[in-house]
């Protein structure tokens, strides 16, 4: 019989063949009548579903059956592709032998289970500039927080967060939590660095790779970082699955994320009354319940693909589109890129704007119904961030209403098309 893995991969693929997308082709009707190829530009939020993920998944669709519970060949079977995932996923990430790779809903989810798992007293260090996701889960869940003001520079970033570590007690568990790349600008930030400052300070790392591990390599070692966080639907993949790995030792002493079943070693009445439970060790302690099967294996196909179509073949496809989106749209005047470390930080395709006499919302729409172009409009669940650089853009009040920004991201199978054509409609909304 053919292993678990065997039974679901697709064959391997390299180049662009290993990205192509399920949406392409996919037409959207134009207020004018008539329509367009539709043009997906909102990766940032959620990005198109790989061919060769969908493959995988409609492979294993006939054989599904549930996960570690079972004996008949369907739950060996499962429970085979489920730990076939994290296997692979932990090599996507260069996970270190010891460390927990665990099964969430989202980046949210994750950071929140980490946020559960921190010793009591921790203090987290967090720029006003993290997506929501990063910025909330810490307080939300008891702990001390420090927001650092956002930097001009990675310069700045590393200098600023060394300056709050050395405030530390001795002694004191203490956390670093910092994005990868910035869903706002797409500005990468300097990981490795910041992370040297923290372990000098004895402060722990938790990176929020959900923008940057879909454009770059993310290596847990490399970084050296102590956690990585992502989601699978900013990778190609559906179904609603996360992924949160690194160090298991914080994680096997805090209680159960959840309390269900799959989590227990052993379930008893106690004396006088009550339930006495023996938690379960590793990654079962913190994944209750039956898991999201179909989202871990989409993740792992994703990964498998992304792995696949080689170094390098993502990320020098995407500057090149970078630079034709970002120089269009700067010979505009009336268009203001949103920045914080400046015009020349190295970043992933994902570009904020406003547009003189356009509301973010309406400037959206108008690209929608009539040019057949998916963009993002508001403040993007960063909104320290936004408001700050709204600021800095000329803008007052509040960021209500008109102001807010425009996001414009791709990836995969984005073709140059569709970056020339939000330009032109840009130029032409913009009266250019």
């Amino acid at each position: 019989m053919s292993t678990p893995a065997q039974s679901v991969s697709a064959p391997a693929a390299t180049g662009d063949d290993a990205l192509a997308v399920l949406s392409a082709g996919v037409t959207a009707p134009l207020a004018t009548g008539g329509e367009v190829e539709y043009a997906a530009l909102d990766y940032a939020a959620s990005a198109p579903v790989l061919r060769r993920v969908w493959d995988e998944v409609a492979a294993h669709a006939p054989l599904y059956g549930s996960v570690h519970r079972g004996t008949g060949h369907l739950s060996r079977l499962t429970t085979g592709v489920f730990e076939d995932a994290r296997r692979t996923v932990a090599g996507f990430v260069g996970a270190r032998a010891d460390d927990r790779v665990l099964f969430t809903r989202s980046t949210t989810d994750s950071l929140n289970l980490l946020a559960a798992a921190l010793p009591a007293g921790t203090r987290v260090f967090v720029f006003e500039t993290e997506h929501h996701a990063a910025l909330l889960p810490w307080a939300h869940h008891g702990h001390d927080v420090t927001w650092l003001d956002a930097p001009a520079s990675p310069a700045e970033a590393v200098a600023t967060a060394a300056a709050a570590f050395a405030t530390l007690p001795a002694g004191r568990p203490a956390l670093l939590c910092v994005t990868g790349a910035s869903n706002v600008t797409g500005e990468l930030w300097p990981v490795r660095e910041l992370a040297a400052a923290a372990h000098r300070s004895g402060v722990r790392v938790a990176l929020d790779a959900a923008q940057l591990v879909p454009h770059r390599r993310v290596d847990i070692g490399d970084l050296d970082v102590d956690w990585v966080a992502f989601s699978g639907h900013k990778l190609y993949a559906p179904f609603g699955s996360g992924v949160l790995a690194g160090r298991g030792d914080w994680l096997d002493r805090a209680a159960p994320y959840l309390a269900g079943g799959g989590a227990t070693r052993l379930v008893t009445r106690a004396p006088g009354g009550g339930v006495a439970v023996e938690w379960a060790a590793g990654e079962a302690r913190h994944e209750a319940g039956s898991p999201n099967v179909i989202g871990a294996l989409a993740v792992a196909a994703a990964c498998r693909a992304l792995t696949d179509a080689g170094p390098g073949t993502p990320a020098g496809r995407e500057r090149h589109l970078l630079g034709l989106l970002r120089d269009g749209l700067a010979t505009i005047p009336a268009v203001r890129e949103l920045s914080l470390f400046g015009a020349d930080a190295e970043r992933v395709p994902v570009v904020s704007f406003t547009v003189e006499g356009w509301s973010g919302d309406g400037l959206a729409r108008a690209l929608s119904d009539r040019y057949g172009i998916g963009v993002r409009a508001g403040l993007f669940c960063a909104q320290p961030l936004v408001r700050r650089l709204l600021g800095e853009a000329g803008a007052d009040g509040d960021c209500e209403g008109p102001l807010q920004a425009v996001r414009a991201s791709f990836g995969a199978g984005t073709p140059e098309e569709h970056v020339t054509r939000l330009v032109t409609a840009v130029r032409r909304l913009a009266g250019a």
